[in-house]
């Protein structure tokens, strides 16, 4: 195999902080439970779309944000910076001039937001009095205590699109997040005051191709899943991916290392922007997979 994988998805423990039920903080546009969205990658001059069917049963805040997101044009020319065993990841950086570039996210949505005169929904803020928006939403998952009384739609499943975080270490940033019950497991207080590392999911995705990873539910929000994967992904963009492999020569790898990736860049908190914290990725980079678009086609 040319591939080189190398082990990503740091298992975050954490302890569970509140209990959260699923009522939805929506837009006046949602129409459905399940909203439905196409994400088109281009790979080696041909595009490929993927579509997925969302759940708001599961994720009603991180949901919401992705399509805003998506609305917002926000993916579109992104790349998969980190093509690894069971995930494509993308949703955080361009590749220039062979180089990976993290997007300065923070700076992008506000400037987004001023350009097309729209309002992101917001559900994190790093002060009591919420007017400093932190334009991250609040980690749909177990470990955040967030359970679903009746169960999950989805889980890491084959086909599973996934909204995670980086990173962001021991640090003691406390941001106020909005509640999706309305505060009703927590005398009435629609807002509580969290640890930021477990509550920063900003725009990055990864779509899961293995058969099953249960253990990363609890520390990951699986936002929907791939509703044709065996014709769009097996037989459509990873068959292209496979294609393209063996016409390497043996010495040759489809992906390109990146050693310690500093993350968190661009972060809100200047502790976190300053610290060391790293990732490696394997990384596309002499045949790229790029995020054309990713257009939601039911709300």
């Amino acid at each position: 195999m040319k591939k080189k994988f190398l082990r990503r998805l740091i298992a975050v423990g954490t302890t569970a902080l509140i209990a959260v039920g699923s009522v939805a903080m929506l837009a006046g546009c949602t129409t459905s439970n399940n909203p439905e969205v196409t994400i088109t990658y281009t790979f080696n001059g041909q595009d490929y779309a993927v579509d997925y069917r969302l759940s708001r049963v599961d994720a009603p805040q991180t949901v919401q944000h992705f399509i805003e997101l998506a609305d917002a044009g926000f993916y579109d020319g992104l790349v998969v910076h980190d093509y690894q065993n069971y995930t494509i990841c993308s949703g955080g950086y361009r590749l220039v001039d062979g180089e990976l570039e993290e997007i300065d996210y923070l700076t992008t949505v506000k400037a987004l937001e001023q350009e097309q005169g729209i309002t992101f929904t917001q559900s994190v803020w790093a002060d009591a009095a919420r007017t400093q928006p932190t334009y991250t939403v609040y980690g749909e998952f177990s470990a955040n205590g967030v359970e679903q009384e009746n169960g999950r739609e989805n889980n890491h499943q084959t086909g599973a699109l996934v909204m995670y975080y980086t990173d962001k270490g021991n640090g003691n940033e406390q941001v106020w997040a909005q509640r999706a019950d309305g505060g009703a497991d927590n005398d009435g207080e629609e807002y509580q005051q969290l640890a930021y590392k477990y509550n920063s999911t900003t725009s990055l995705f990864y779509t899961f191709t293995g058969e099953s990873r249960t253990e990363s539910d609890a520390i990951y929000c699986v936002i929907g899943v791939a509703t044709n994967y065996s014709e769009q992904m097996t037989n459509g963009l990873l068959a292209a991916i496979q294609e393209y492999e063996d016409t390497l020569d043996e010495e040759d790898s489809f992906t390109t290392t990146q050693p310690r990736v500093r993350l968190n860049r661009y972060d809100y908190f200047e502790d976190i922007r300053n610290g060391d914290i790293t990732a490696d990725f394997e990384t596309p980079v002499d045949m790229p997979i790029i995020i054309k678009s990713v257009v939601v086609n039911k709300y």
